[in-house]
């Protein structure tokens, strides 16, 4: 057990302490029952495409063709036969370095019509300096070679100086709303707390980039009209559930990396709580709960470092796995099958161990078959299929 090893060296009283606390948190928390990896299907990662320099997001163009962020500030076309176009034209400068740089990309949910599409990046800033999330809108041109009528909709305010914890999924709701997952740049985590900027934060606006008439806070006095959740550290990862929910995951800092079903108008916590701690140890705000803070679905510990986030609709894989939440691990470099139910995790496994590739982005194609982004300077997009499908 985890837990009985990260204690284990500390002195005995603490350590009853210890294990006294944790068994009061397992009994409240809704904690999955691990699996492993042989109760799984054997997925066979199918290479896609390879030669992509850190790439971050994935999304499906209805020609069969795919497009695809690099970190680094370039928006590639990647044909259906793994061949790289040359980058597409027309992006705003992105302050790329550090975690930062051109993040994710979504098509609009009329994108067949219309060929909009939204992206999220790392925007410098000007005279002032500093950085923040910048969410723009664009037309893909019909030879999609160029990003046409490129407006940024979207602000993270203040911009600060720092190359960490941007955030930035993007997520469209039914109703078209956008939403939109900030990181509180890491040195500023108190701001999470504080409603008069947007670090730590979910936003939601339209997709012109005004703020929707029923946001939470768009009529209290000082606060962001943009925000709507509160409490988040590094959110990398959202997706739009099956129960019409929002989820989003969050890097946790030394352990405790979340995974939440931010509501309107809630506070999820951070840095007053965590099932983390300091980096080197140490505890960190006031424990895991706090009376007026949303305790999370589900939490790892030790960190997986989680990125990506993607519901399975498809029963590609057996219907068993059809409603399962999939997320990536950078850390450990695998895929992790969650199996929910009613908005609680019941259920864990680990796949892709032997990969041995940090996975930073998985979505569901419309062919119904898993997709991931690998991130390194030869990055890959993989098709997860079964032995049979190849």
């Amino acid at each position: 057990m985890k837990y009985k090893e990260k204690w284990a060296p500390r002195q005995s009283g603490k350590a009853l302490k210890a294990i006294f606390v944790i068994a009061n948190l397992t009994a409240c928390a809704l904690w999955a029952v691990p699996a492993h990896a042989a109760d799984a299907p054997s997925l066979t990662p199918v290479t896609v495409a390879t030669g992509l320099q850190h790439p971050w997001a994935v999304a499906f163009l209805p020609d069969g063709r795919f497009l695809v962020t690099e970190r680094p500030g370039r928006l590639r076309v990647v044909s259906a036969d793994g061949r790289l176009g040359a980058p597409v034209a027309g992006l705003p400068r992105v302050a790329a370095g550090g975690q930062g740089g051109l993040l994710d990309v979504a098509l609009d949910a009329d994108f067949a019509r219309n060929r909009s599409l939204y992206f999220c990046f790392a925007e410098p800033g000007g005279e002032g300096g500093g950085n923040s999330t910048a969410l723009a809108r664009a037309t893909l041109s019909q030879d999609a070679s160029t990003l046409q009528d490129v407006k940024v909709i979207f602000r993270q305010q203040p911009k600060v100086a720092s190359n960490l914890h941007f955030g930035c999924r993007i997520v469209q709701a039914p109703d078209g709303n956008l939403f939109l997952t900030l990181g509180e740049r890491y040195h500023r985590k108190d701001d999470a707390q504080t409603l008069d900027n947007h670090h730590g934060k979910v936003v939601r606006i339209r997709p012109d980039g005004s703020v929707p008439p029923d946001n939470p806070l768009r009529q209290r006095p000082g606060a962001q009209p943009e925000i709507w959740s509160w409490g988040h550290r590094n959110p990398q990862g959202a997706a739009w559930g099956p129960d019409a929910r929002l989820w989003v995951h969050e890097h946790g800092p030394q352990g405790g990396d979340e995974i939440n079903r931010p509501e309107a108008g809630r506070n999820y916590g951070w840095p007053v709580i965590t099932h983390g701690e300091n980096y080197g140890g140490g505890k960190l705000g006031e424990g895991p709960a706090k009376a007026g803070m949303e305790p999370p679905l589900h939490y790892w510990v030790p960190s997986i470092a989680p990125s990506g986030m993607a519901f399975l609709t498809s029963e590609r894989y057996g219907p068993d796995w059809r409603g399962s939440l999939f997320v990536g691990s950078l850390k450990f470099g695998r895929l992790h099958r969650l199996e929910v139910q009613g908005g609680r995790v019941l259920r864990e496994e680990r796949l892709l161990e032997d990969l041995g590739e940090r996975i930073r982005d998985v979505r569901q194609g419309p062919d119904g078959w898993l997709y991931v982004l690998t991130d390194s300077p030869q990055g890959r997009l993989l098709r997860l299929t079964l032995p049979a499908a190849r």
